[in-house]
């Protein structure tokens, strides 16, 4: 645990050092993008944060190599792989932000980039469908494409506040860091360090540092960045599939097979309720679901007059409360988890609608943001 920690701090001082030094290269050589329809600050600022992310995350991943206790891991070809796919996520952000790809060069490079790891080791096997369990490489390739992609661009719709995606996924990841560090105990493994944790707790300080810049009122902006956090966490879900023998966790075996994609898939429970909604309200006005506009979650809440770090530590608890639950899965029946996760949820319930108590938009089209939230922000 100790070493884990160690990291999650190494990472989060990298990141803390690196990103001003992207946002001083960005001003100093003006890599500045002009203002979008759909953002909300008033003044360009820095989209290449996830430089600076991404940056930190490979290094971080770097030192743990040449760390005894981490060492064998390396032996194999999965981290290698999750860091390539990250390294490879983060050109495609960054040329992304600098010339805004359209939305199928994004996407065909997301499906290559994933596909290539899922060739370098990380696939999900032996996961239960319907019953059964994937019994070929070729559908393991073919469906760890299709949920790590979902999930990369569910964190990247949210990626629309400050510091919204970094507290996300942030948040996640050391619920999954709990999840993936206690299945090595009650498993009885004989040595702690797996994948899984060593990327989810790097990506835990990975988000720590990078919020200090972040977070309303931002100095910079993760940009590609959310994608390559996207692909790290979703990542770190499907290493895990295979790795663990239902038989020592009695009651809890139906849900043991599932609880790797039902906790990653928990964190962006949010991001993917948003991704959904949007692109189905887009198809009913007659738009493309998938180019970008400012009707999400949280345009739609400033709109009607909230705060923005209001809006923000809402969408945090609740991503807090159901990852966490997700997590309490492995420990204990359902049962308790619901009871113990009844408070929380209530006391999220009731900040919620303190939050946002009534709405405030125009009449034409409520699902369209009034201009003067920009003004605000």
């Amino acid at each position: 645990m100790k070493v884990y920690i160690l990291l999650a701090l190494v990472a989060a001082g990298l990141t803390a050092l690196l990103t001003p030094l992207v946002r001083w290269v960005c001003h100093r050589w003006g890599i500045l993008p002009a203002l979008r329809e759909r953002d909300i600050q008033c003044v360009p600022l820095p989209r290449l944060g996830g430089v600076a992310m991404t940056v930190a995350f490979l290094i971080t991943v770097l030192i743990a190599w040449r760390i005894p206790f981490l060492a064998p891991l390396f032996q194999t070809s999965v981290p290698w792989a999750l860091a390539g796919g990250a390294a490879a996520m983060s050109v495609v952000g960054v040329v992304d932000d600098l010339i805004d790809l359209d939305w199928q060069t994004k996407l065909s490079g997301q499906v290559l980039i994933v596909g290539l790891m899922g060739l370098g080791g990380v696939q999900l096997v032996n996961f239960p469908i319907f019953g059964l369990t994937i019994g070929s490489s070729r559908f393991s390739i073919i469906l760890t494409v299709l949920v790590i992609v979902a999930i990369i661009n569910a964190v990247n719709f949210i990626d629309g506040l400050d510091g919204l995606a970094a507290g996300v996924v942030g948040i996640g990841a050391g619920a999954f860091f709990i999840y993936s560090y206690l299945i090595t105990v009650i498993m009885g493994a004989p040595s702690y360090a797996t994948t899984a944790s060593l990327v989810v707790v790097t990506l835990v300080g990975v988000c720590m540092g990078f919020l200090w810049f972040n977070y309303h009122p931002s100095s910079i902006l993760m940009g590609g960045g959310a994608e390559t956090l996207g692909l790290i966490l979703a990542g770190a879900g499907v290493v895990v599939t295979g790795q663990i023998d239902p038989s020592l966790l009695g009651g809890q075996q139906i849900l043991v097979g599932w609880l790797p994609i039902i906790l990653p898939l928990s964190v962006i429970t949010i991001p993917m309720g948003d991704l959904l909604t949007t692109a189905f309200i887009r198809l009913l006005k007659g738009r493309n679901p998938f180019r970008a506009d400012r009707s999400h979650f949280h345009d739609n809440l400033l709109a009607r007059g909230h705060s923005h770090r209001g809006v923000v530590a809402i969408l945090w608890l609740w991503t807090a409360i159901v990852a966490f639950s997700a997590a309490g899965l492995l420990v204990a029946r359902w049962q308790v988890v619901v009871a113990f996760a009844a408070v929380p949820f209530f006391i999220g319930v009731a900040a919620t609608m303190w939050e946002f108590p009534r709405p405030n938009v125009t009449e034409d089209d409520p699902w369209q943001p009034t201009t003067s939230s920009r003004k605000d922000q």
